[in-house]
């Protein structure tokens, strides 16, 4: 790379990582929509996902102290909701925020700002009505979950610039990504207690790990333009680093679930979770961009596992 000017766009052949231009955006979506869509990444579902398991955790984890076996359905649908529309709310301000570096990177250069299919101007207009959207959602929570989701503002409006200052930018998604863990106890309880804290903590250390494993995705080019990642930070120990992060991360939820008095059903699916984490990390090849993301994407199974371990412990308590 020492032959680039500062003008090049990196050539590292990460494309694997973005959706082709004939997903179901292009296929079926009106013309005119497409471009905000995509703004949103509703073609890349794994973020809602992510987002969206620690809220459903939190609120499987808090059933212990009411009288029903299953979670509210309202609560669930709006967590689902508003995890799809905040996730696309802090998409749009990461676009807006890192248009300048998306344009020089292959894998990001065709987005809908720095590809000119959508202008700052709207993008703001866009952004702005889906915070209306989550605030809509926020205000039909209790008092104490309302101003635990502002408070999250904080998170999501700062994130995008931690890259630029710190090679720990992976930290800051966690804390922003697993607030839900947060949100869903304190949306049945009206307060928080030692189990949502020690969820939330794991959750912040799983990030870690599956997004240092997404990170090595565009290491070269962020290397080029000045960006800092754990996966840059870590380099050949990655696999190390996110061993212990993963294994923290087991060990926290643990906690989690011995202190919400969960039966043996939920360390048993815990195992099984540990297990898939283990194998993402025997199994990722660091260079391999589609491999990477191939490892990413699987956390989505963490997801479901964990949500039924939670489910069968409570019923089993």
């Amino acid at each position: 790379m020492t032959n680039m000017s500062k003008t090049d766009t990196p050539k590292t052949d990460s494309s694997a990582a973005e959706v082709p231009p004939s997903g179901w955006i292009d296929r079926y979506a009106p013309g005119p929509a497409r471009p905000y869509l995509k703004l949103m990444r509703l073609d890349r579902p794994i973020g809602s996902w992510l987002l969206l398991f620690p809220c459903w955790w939190s609120l499987a984890l808090a059933q212990g102290l009411t009288a029903s076996p299953w979670p509210e359905l309202r609560l669930i649908a709006l967590f689902t909701v508003g995890a799809v529309v905040m996730r696309g709310a802090g998409c749009t301000w990461n676009d807006i925020t890192d248009r300048e570096f998306d344009a020089r990177v292959e894998r990001t250069r065709t987005r809908p700002i720095p590809s000119g299919a959508v202008s700052v101007p709207r993008a703001f207009a866009f952004l702005a009505l889906q915070l209306l959207i989550g605030l809509a959602i926020l205000l039909s929570f209790n008092r104490f979950t309302v101003w635990l989701g502002v408070a999250s503002l904080v998170l999501v409006f700062t994130y995008p610039f931690m890259k630029r200052f710190t090679y720990w930018p992976q930290l800051f998604l966690g804390l922003t990504f697993n607030w839900g863990a947060l949100m869903g106890w304190a949306a049945v309880a009206g307060s928080l207690a030692p189990a949502p804290l020690a969820l939330y903590l794991g959750g912040v250390l799983w990030t870690l790990g599956y997004d240092t494993i997404y990170a090595h995705q565009d290491k070269e080019d962020d290397a080029f333009i000045g960006i800092k990642s754990t996966a840059l930070k870590f380099g050949e120990a990655s696999k190390l680093w996110v061993s212990g992060f993963y294994a923290a991360a087991a060990a926290a939820i643990a906690l989690a679930g011995a202190l919400a008095g969960l039966a043996w059903p939920f360390y048993l699916a815990l195992g099984l979770g540990a297990g898939q984490l283990l194998w993402q990390v025997a199994r990722v090849e660091l260079d391999d961009p589609a491999d990477c993301l191939a490892k990413f994407k699987s956390n989505r199974l963490i997801g479901w596992i964990l949500l039924a371990g939670i489910g069968a412990g409570q019923w089993a308590a």
